[in-house]
Formats: structure tokens, C-alpha cells, sequence
């Protein structure tokens, strides 16, 4: 039996620089056989962020979001998968918005308030988290030990990835932007990019042996 992969793009932005990593990553998974199932935040039907309903922590629904919104179908999709491969840009020091409005609902569906089992979910994944970012790729690393600390705390062993300085639009010379070297940004995504494509792609290989 294949196994089943989630693959997430929590950009706004198509066909751009983050949802390139993520495809990459899942076509490395479906290479091995995995079954691809792949939704893009900004598209869902409208959700929010937990609503501090507690649902999840009543008995027949422990470990369920109740809150049927948009993002329903994606948890749903998660608790059934083998795998979950999750990518976002970062907006002003931390991952966007739709991204954290998706990773309050899916973590905080497990968590128990129990001294003796934090987490309910007895479903471990590997997670592949990737981040874009426009700063370096090393800036954000303390920020990011906290996301995969909490992912693995709840989903299972999980992976990050960043690709920094990428390059945000076509034409530099349409904006009046002095912070960034335009043609450097160009040169970085001909150069640099395609190799972040063939890791992320491998670490989508690698996630179906887990």
C-alpha cells in the first residue's frame, strides 16, 4: 500500500518560490511511490485560527478539531497521512499569517493539558518544514527551533528547511526598492535555487522511508 503525503503551500503566491520547494519536495515523495494529496492555504474556504472551543478535549472527539471551516478537510487529510510536507514564506520575522492560523488548529487539537501525556496523538509523521525568506538563510534559526520543537512534539520528527535572499519578483525595476541588489537576487535564483530544489526533492525521497 503507497503511502499518503500531505503537502502544503501556505504562500499566497503560485508557482513562486515557495510552492516550487513544495512541489519539488512532493515530487521527490511521489517518486517513491507516495500518494501526493496537496492543498493551498490561501485558497481554502474561509477558517481561523483556534477558537478555544476545547471540542478536542472532550471524550468522542479527543485529538479532532470540531470546528468544520475550510481547514477542516486539510486536519482531516493530516491525521490519515504517513507524512506532511509544509511550506511558507516569512512575513516580518516569523512565518505568515495562514501558516499560524493552520499550525495553532493542528497542534493544539493533541495537546492534553495532562502531566503524564502531553499529546493524544498516537499518529507519528515525519514533517518537512520549509521556509522562505528574503534575509539570510541563518537569520531565523532560533525562530525556527521553536516551530520544530512544537511539531515534533505533536506531529512527529521533523525537518527544516530555508531558502533565503530569494528573489520576489521578475522585474526589480519596476519597484523602487534600494534594500536588495536585483540582479544579485537573479543570479542567486539561476544559480542557487535549482540545488535547494534537488535538496528538498531528496528530503521528499527520503521522508516515505521513515
Amino acid at each position: 500500500m503507497s503511502k499518503k503525503m500531505v503537502v502544503i503551500n501556505a504562500s499566497p503566491r503560485r508557482g513562486w518560490n515557495t510552492d516550487m520547494l513544495v512541489d519539488e519536495a512532493a515530487r521527490g515523495a511521489a517518486s517513491q511511490g507516495a500518494e501526493i494529496q496537496k492543498f493551498d492555504l490561501y485558497r481554502l474556504d474561509k477558517f481561523t485560527g483556534c477558537i478555544s472551543c476545547f471540542g478536542c478535549k472532550r471524550e468522542g472527539h479527543k485529538g479532532e478539531c470540531i470546528c468544520r471551516d475550510g481547514l477542516k478537510p486539510v486536519l482531516d487529510a493530516i491525521r490519515e497521512s504517513d507524512g506532511l510536507i509544509v511550506g511558507a514564506p516569512n512575513y516580518f520575522g516569523d512565518l505568515c499569517a495562514e501558516f499560524k492560523l493552520f499550525y495553532e488548529r493542528l497542534l493544539f487539537q493533541y495537546l492534553t493539558y495532562r502531566t503524564d501525556k502531553a499529546s493524544c496523538n498516537d499518529r507519528i509523521i515525519p514533517v518537512l518544514l520549509i521556509m522562505t525568506s528574503n534575509a539570510p538563510d541563518t537569520l531565523y534559526t532560533d525562530m525556527l527551533s521553536v516551530y520544530k520543537t512544537n511539531f515534533e512534539r505533536f506531529i512527529g520528527p521533523t525537518t527544516v528547511f530555508v531558502s533565503g535572499e530569494t528573489m520576489q519578483v521578475n522585474d526589480y525595476g519596476k519597484f523602487d526598492w534600494t534594500m536588495f541588489d536585483g540582479e544579485a537576487r537573479k543570479a542567486r535564483r539561476e544559480t542557487v535555487f535549482p540545488k535547494e530544489l534537488e535538496s528538498v526533492r531528496r528530503l521528499g525521497s527520503e521522508m516515505v522511508g521513515q
